[in-house]
């Protein structure tokens, strides 16, 4: 089926790209200057998504950054050294994937000698999925697995307290650690970039805990954030904590993260309204996996999944929301609802788990064991829906498909608004002038082609190889 009879018309070229163009064949014919400065590569034949539309221009790149090409023409007098045909595809900004608690047979969860070679093969494999940037997930661990070695004598000598990942000899002198293993890292042909990570727990509800391990779970006590510190260790490599906001002294925490430029995000929660406005207020600005793991939708309270239409918010604060959009964590109509109800807060994300790209059978998520049955995992055991096995691109064309939006607000979802929510749209998920050069090369059924990193082409697909 042929998506372009059912969405918004492109753009047709503008004057300016007219008079580009003729200014460019003036020069080719005069021979272009500065052959020593960074290399110019122009992407033609091709519909690029700026400004909330499918535009029929060509993409400028040089030093890793989008180049505005009128600069180029008439104060450098420059042509692009390189040209790429991109066969009519469309050019839209790399997704970033917020919550990823690993894949391919890698927990981000398990503490291990070298947790980064886990996160670089995960990093390798997700460009082929058009994912150029994502936050490595971490779900409700003990301290022990986050930071911190315990004190040997205070262990349990068995199952007791906390259950001890089967990778940690706690006997020995190699107890690892996770958190300081995940520095924060650009993309590049080794992988999509880290831009941090994202703590889901273990400060959530016990009663909406879903796949966290119940043993873990903590609460805050009389020093608050201390008690956050105590846990999680440094905060150095942290961009997203998740938690419930009824727990008590909540806010405190909530406002001493966001002064640390730390994202805030509300989920595995019984939070009324009230309590869920009141995070807001206090500084938060996200709501993990909209409508998993938090009370269901009330007319008379409806909950976190009221915030998507909240009159009570400060001015100018805008709330954005995660989706799972493989099929199974959220029905169709229920993603209709979201969307409608609040489009441009819309950030889809795969919240994969080490089972992603893996078969059926048993794989780890932390401490928990996660059965996989067709598309679905669980929690072994159980009918606890433990995560998605769903890739990125994947969860955007059932997004486009189910919601019936916009080619354009579909690959938004994916790229401008998890940009937007950490505040990085000035140089990320977005292709205009002056912003990073990653982007991601779709078809019209927006089957990935290709994907770049700073202008530098990092994964193509078999069939479009030269």
């Amino acid at each position: 089926m042929d998506i372009w009879a059912h969405h918004s018309p492109i753009q047709a070229p503008d004057q300016t790209r007219r008079r580009i163009r003729r200014l460019q064949l003036g020069l080719t014919m005069r021979g272009g200057q500065g052959a020593a400065r960074a290399l110019v590569l122009q992407f033609t034949n091709c519909r690029i998504l700026r400004g909330g539309a499918l535009l029929r221009e060509d993409l400028w790149v040089r030093g890793g950054r989008i180049l505005d090409p009128e600069k180029l023409f008439f104060e450098e007098r420059r042509v692009a050294d390189e040209q790429r045909d991109c066969g009519g595809c469309i050019l839209a900004p790399g997704f970033i994937d917020v919550q990823i608690n690993g894949g391919f047979g890698v927990d981000f969860s398990q503490a291990t000698e070298d947790v980064g070679s886990g996160v670089a093969l995960v990093a390798r494999r997700i460009l082929s999925h058009g994912v150029t940037s994502f936050c490595p997930t971490l779900v409700t661990s003990p301290p022990e697995v986050y930071h911190k070695a315990p004190e040997a004598a205070s262990l349990p000598e068995a199952a007791g307290d906390f259950v001890i990942a089967p990778s940690l000899d706690v006997h020995s002198s190699n107890w690892f650690v996770v958190l300081p293993q995940i520095p924060v890292k650009s993309g590049g042909p080794h992988g999509a970039g880290v831009l941090g990570v994202h703590l889901e727990g273990p400060f959530i509800s016990r009663e909406k805990r879903g796949a966290h391990p119940e043993a873990h779970l903590r609460s805050f006590e009389a020093s608050a954030f201390q008690d956050l510190l105590a846990t999680y260790g440094s905060l150095d490599n942290v961009r997203i904590v998740t938690l419930a906001p009824e727990l008590d002294r909540s806010h405190e925490v909530i406002q001493a993260l966001t002064a640390l430029g730390i994202c805030v995000s509300l989920g595995h929660s019984v939070a009324d309204l009230g309590a869920a406005e009141e995070a807001v207020r206090s500084g938060a600005t996200f709501i993990t996996h909209l409508f998993n793991a938090m009370l269901p939708f009330h007319h008379r309270d409806p909950g976190i999944v009221g915030l998507l239409t909240s009159d009570q918010l400060p001015p100018g604060r805008h709330i954005f929301y995660g989706m799972i959009a493989d099929g199974m964590h959220t029905n169709p109509a229920a993603l209709r609802i979201a969307y409608r109800a609040h489009p441009q807060g819309l950030v889809l994300v795969t919240d994969a788990v080490p089972a992603l790209g893996l078969g059926n059978g048993r794989h780890t998520l932390g401490q928990q064991e996660v059965e996989v049955d067709g598309l679905t995992a669980y929690v072994a055991g159980t009918k606890t829906l433990s995560g998605s096995i769903t890739p990125m691109d994947v969860c955007v064309r059932h997004f486009l498909q189910a919601t019936g939006c916009s080619v354009e607000a579909a690959l938004e979802a994916a790229s401008l608004h998890p940009a937007q929510l950490l505040g990085l749209e000035k140089h990320k998920g977005t292709l205009d002038f002056g912003a990073d050069a990653d982007f991601v090369v779709l078809d019209d059924s927006l089957h990935v082609r290709a994907t770049y990193i700073s202008g530098e082409l990092v994964w193509q697909a078999e069939e479009t190889r030269q």
